[in-house]
């Protein structure tokens, strides 16, 4: 029979009645203290934790106390009644200018992480090693140094996990008995599994995907233990993938009753009453351009000539004319942040009946708008600008492609004359961001398409040609013009910053170039990267390059705290054109035309929307990864012996890096599956060299490859090497230093 305990007093206090209550409080502190934090401890409730310490009922209050003062002094917290302990940070000798910071961990797929901070400049990089256990999300306590630097940022480690923020973990079934199972989880590693007692009510079965709640997170190599909570479907089923990887990062997917209401009492039509005091601007010639799939609209663009001015009207979709501030809208949109775009699907800030309505500047319809209006001279040169509410009505609706074809002559329309404008337009404006020193990279991306059950078709390179250019180029100069505006009426300002990269970042991006056969500074400057690119151009490994680039420079975040922008070359720069997928962008709307938040408060909108932004980026990768592999494997089925065109890109003492060059998949090949060969690695150079061959490898090379398999729940491909490209292959002297002697496979 379950026993019940009554606890009569309120009293939560140590006792201080007698000495002898006061003695039997500390031993009971010390004693539940001690087997709470203690190595196989379980969250248990206080019912559980009295039959397990054998508390006497005359105990029950002074026990109580206990509990209390422990959890008042930040020994231990309760989830969902359960008590559970907060890590200490023992006391750590530490050397001169180190010091112990308490933040939130964001975990990178790759293992490595960094610990947020209020400062974008204080975020601390944490390598893979250094983690100590710490998965995404988790407040922890790092030692850290911050007048040293790595090339990621002030480097730092994890002394004491301080608070799990996950309960629910996802992870695929990689083996199971009838009474148990073991399940590997992308967030832990392949080398912390976890074990889980089955339910026979919950049946399981090799592959299933799976929800699970943590019991016990275990130590460093031991299991973690838990228990399935809901089976979500097989890795087979590539349908499964997008519920998978979205409780995985949970993001917010489901909109409540009361924001989906609140949008659809404002109709589908805008209102007579809507438009007083707006600027009408239904007979101006305003286009939107978008991608083919798109259905949320943020932006129009308009231009007219006046003499020898263009005047260009970038105008934005009036969102926090519907998205008040506090309202179950406004409320959940905070909490997503931003929109999150899968392969075919939209996770999307606000609900249908706004994003892809009523804020969707459609074409032929009125909506409302914002409009940014500003001069620029022959010369490429902003002489004003003017920022009014309006209602505009889009003449059309075109797609990038669309528009290239136009300018390609290969199609006809009324709007040519306009869209040949804004091409001279950007021109102008791209001069001058190459003269202030912006690096400008147009690297074409690769997209994978699936079909409406998840299993991938194909794969499609859109080149970022004219078309995305002009359109970036206009938006860029809106929301400069937005941030200085916001700064002369001296108010607050969520500003995109981006810092400069570390030296050391820069010294490697060089010696990476140096790899490839090319030639930078070792630490280049901005005019030194222009230079690079622009003689890159056309070549094989522009877009490589570029790519790794742009990963040597530090991650751009929001802050209160205007540092400039290094990646635009910009000293004011904000996110004002995207407020139906932006939250910041609802914020900057509403420190433009009504009050904002105090800075205080920004701070925590700002470090709120960076992480979102981080979280979602991660998911979209996370989802493309898998179906890439799901490509590659439908390929293999269709034919076995199928032979892949790879480049290397990294070469370590142990073996090669490289990417697959038709779907940008990484691939790794040990040093043992090379030829057959004594192999060393030359530091000095980056490479491997063949002792007996004189067979090189070095980044850049290309090489053939074959696929032997791919393992959807590890999400990895296994790979054999088949050959190297005649021109490839090269053969140099024995190189005077090196670091390791392979065994001859």
């Amino acid at each position: 029979m379950k026993k019940e305990y009554r606890f009569m007093s309120k009293k939560k206090n140590p006792p201080q009645s007698s000495s002898r209550e006061k003695r039997l409080f500390d031993n009971l502190f010390k004693t539940t203290y001690e087997f709470i934090k203690g190595r196989h401890y379980a969250p248990q409730t206080k019912c559980s934790l009295i039959e397990r310490l054998n508390i006497h009922p005359d105990h029950l209050e002074i026990f109580e106390g206990v509990l209390h003062s422990l959890k008042t002094e930040g020994k231990i917290h309760v989830v969902d009644e359960k008590y559970l302990p907060i890590a200490e940070t023992k006391a750590i000798p530490l050397a001169k200018g180190e010091s112990i910071i308490r933040g939130t961990i964001s975990v990178h797929p790759r293992g490595f992480g960094f610990v947020n901070q209020p400062s974008p400049q204080q975020d601390i990089f944490i390598p893979k090693m250094m983690i100590s256990g710490a998965v995404d999300g988790d407040t922890v306590d790092v030692i850290t140094n911050l007048t040293t630097f790595s090339e990621k940022g002030p480097e730092g480690k994890v002394v004491a996990v301080v608070e799990r923020k996950r309960k629910q973990v996802l992870g695929t079934v990689v083996e199971c008995s009838h009474t148990s199972a073991t399940i590997y989880s992308s967030l832990l590693g392949e080398m912390h599994p976890i074990e889980c007692n089955l339910n026979p009510a919950v049946p399981v079965k090799k592959g299933d995907r799976v929800a699970i709640d943590v019991i016990a997170w275990g130590p460093k190599k031991e299991p973690t233990s838990c228990s399935i909570a809901k089976v979500l479907g097989n890795v087979k089923d590539p349908a499964v993938d997008l519920p998978f990887v979205i409780l995985d990062s949970g993001i917010r997917h489901e909109f409540p009753t009361a924001a989906v209401e609140e949008a659809m009492t404002f109709g589908t039509r805008v209102r007579p009453s809507d438009l007083k005091g707006r600027v009408d601007l239904r007979d101006l010639e305003c286009v939107t351009i978008d991608p083919d799939t798109a259905k949320d609209f943020d932006d129009a663009i308009s231009l007219e000539v006046v003499g020898t001015t263009y005047r260009i009207g970038v105008h934005i979709a009036d969102v926090t004319h519907y998205v008040r501030e506090n309202s179950a809208l406004d409320i959940e949109a905070a909490l997503r942040c931003n929109s999150t775009y899968f392969p075919n699907t939209c996770i999307p800030m606000l609900p249908k009946e706004l994003s892809e309505n009523l804020c969707s500047l459609k074409p032929n319809v009125s909506r409302l708008a914002v409009s940014v209006f500003f001069n620029i001279s022959e010369t490429g040169e902003t002489t004003g600008w003017e920022i009014v509410r309006s209602v505009i009505k889009s003449k059309k609706r075109f797609t990038y492609k669309q528009v290239k074809t136009i300018l390609d002559g290969k199609a006809t329309s009324p709007h040519e004359p306009l869209l040949r404008n804004m091409v001279r337009v950007c021109e102008l404006l791209k001069i001058r961001r190459s003269e202030r020193g912006s690096v400008q990279l147009y690297v074409p991306e690769l997209i994978i398409k699936v079909d409406t059950d998840g299993k991938p078709t194909g794969m499609e390179l859109v080149d970022y040609d004219i078309t995305h250019q002009m359109v970036e180029e206009f938006m860029l100069k809106a929301n400069e013009i937005v941030a200085i505006h916001l700064g002369r009426l001296g108010k607050e300002v969520s500003y995109r910053v981006h810092e400069e990269p570390a030296e050391e970042s820069l010294r490697d991006f060089s010696t990476l170039v140096a790899a490839f056969g090319y030639e930078l500074p070792p630490v280049p400057e901005p005019h030194d990267i222009q230079r690079f690119f622009l003689e890159l151009e056309g070549s094989v490994h522009a877009s490589y390059l570029a790519i790794c680039y742009i990963k040597s420079m530090r991650l751009a975040c929001y802050s209160p705290d205007n540092i400039g922008h290094y990646g635009l070359s910009l000293e004011h720069y904000c996110h004002f054109t995207s407020p139906i997928r932006r939250y910041i962008d609802v914020i900057i709307h509403r420190l433009l035309l009504e009050n904002g938040p105090d800075k205080e408060t920004l701070a925590k909108i700002c470090q709120d929307a960076s992480e979102k932004e981080r979280i979602s980026a991660r998911a979209e990768g996370s989802l493309i990864a898998i179906k890439k592999l799901r490509y590659i494997h439908q390929m293999l089925q269709q034919s076995p012996h199928k032979s892949f065109r790879a480049i290397i890109t990294r070469v370590k003492p142990f073996g090669i890096f490289f990417d697959i060059v038709d779907v940008m998949v990484e691939g790794f090949l040990h040093v043992s599956a090379l030829e057959d060969d004594y192999f060393l690695y030359d530091d000095s150079r980056s490479q491997l060299w063949g002792s007996d061959t004189g067979i090189t490898y070095h980044s850049g090379d290309h090489i053939i490859v074959s696929c032997e398999g791919v393992d959807i729940i590890m999400q990895e491909a296994s790979w054999k090497m088949i050959g190297r490209e005649e021109s490839d292959t090269k053969k140099l002297p024995t190189p005077k230093k090196h670091k390791r002697r392979r065994v001859k496979k």
